[in-house]
């Protein structure tokens, strides 16, 4: 009874503290004076307004055989059938010139909001299993019995930590992209995963170098060779160590693609600062970003804890 009390407490402590969060961002609205308008937001999230279908290029409207009307060139080649739309425009034998309204259309679609948000998950996606790869490779060099390959790993690592990511995205873009040709997408998922292995490989490394020396030693007296030990034995039971600094490590990779935004990659970021632009919703756009940033990072938080979870139970 008394352990029920004293958990009763604590969560109503927990639940104070969420409701006066929440009454000082109200307060901080009321203090500033500025009218909310959520409205604006949400065509630009998602959105069935009626869209307009116009001409490709000059032409005329004729009735087909099928009793549809469809637009023809002057040569008499079909360009346009007419046919499923809500609302026509334009009535048989009409003239039409490039960039007429022909109908509209009626149909859900997304919003640029929601197309930053595809193009901010494929970009993490990416980026988060080449670093976690070269992550790998970088941290079993920085343990390497060779010094050339022990030292090598050392000067990438300093040297990706020690200069901001901000600054290696314009030198892998306006250097390296313009001797490679680098598409802007290809050319910050280069950056991004650059970056992020850096901090993986000292994550790799502190989780091999916490198992066991005797781990090794066993596996080699049964007759493993170094390369066989190492990912028969020492890895796995590293990657169980290393789950709770990679699932930061990957949560940072998240926020951190926001800024590709510099070399004109509309992610969700990107397209937040469009949309205020045109919707003069700044609060209210900026928010719904943070809001779908936290779904991100909360969704792989979750699946990480849940492998986690999965791999603690197999022990």
């Amino acid at each position: 009874m008394q352990l029920n009390l004293k958990s009763l407490f604590w969560n109503a402590i927990f639940v104070l503290v969420l409701i006066s969060v929440c009454w000082l961002i109200y307060a901080s609205g009321k203090r500033i004076d500025y009218n909310w308008n959520w409205e604006r937001v949400v065509p630009y999230i998602a959105t069935n307004a009626a869209s307009s279908i116009n001409a490709p290029a000059d032409g005329e409207i004729v009735l087909a055989a099928n009793n549809q009307l469809v637009l023809q060139n002057l040569s008499g080649d079909t360009i346009v059938e007419l046919g499923g739309y809500s609302s026509l425009s334009v009535y048989e034998g009409d003239l039409i010139f490039e960039g007429d309204s022909l109908a509209t259309i009626e149909e859900w679609r997304i919003g640029p909001i929601l197309q930053g948000v595809i193009t901010t998950i494929k970009i993490s996606a990416w980026s988060l299993v080449f670093a976690l790869f070269l992550g790998l490779f970088i941290g079993l060099m920085r343990i390497s019995s060779n010094p050339a390959l022990k030292k090598l790993s050392v000067v990438y690592i300093e040297l990706i930590r020690g200069t901001p990511l901000l600054v290696q995205i314009f030198i892998v873009y306006f250097f390296i992209g313009t001797v490679l040709d680098l598409e802007r997408f290809t050319a910050g998922v280069i950056a991004l995963s650059v970056f992020t292995s850096a901090y993986v490989a000292e994550i790799v490394r502190s989780g091999i170098q916490s198992i066991p020396k005797g781990q090794m030693e066993a596996a080699r007296s049964l007759g493993m060779n170094y390369p066989k030990a190492m990912i028969y034995v020492i890895l796995p039971q590293a990657f169980k160590q290393t789950l709770p600094p990679l699932a930061g490590q990957f949560i940072n990779l998240i926020k951190d693609s926001s800024l590709v935004s510099v070399i004109s990659i509309t992610d969700l970021t990107k397209a937040g600062r469009e949309v205020v632009s045109g919707s003069f919703a700044p609060f209210e756009v900026w928010f719904t970003v943070a809001a779908l940033y936290l779904i991100l990072t909360s969704g792989l938080s979750w699946a990480i804890q849940a492998l986690e979870k999965k791999l603690s139970a197999s022990d």
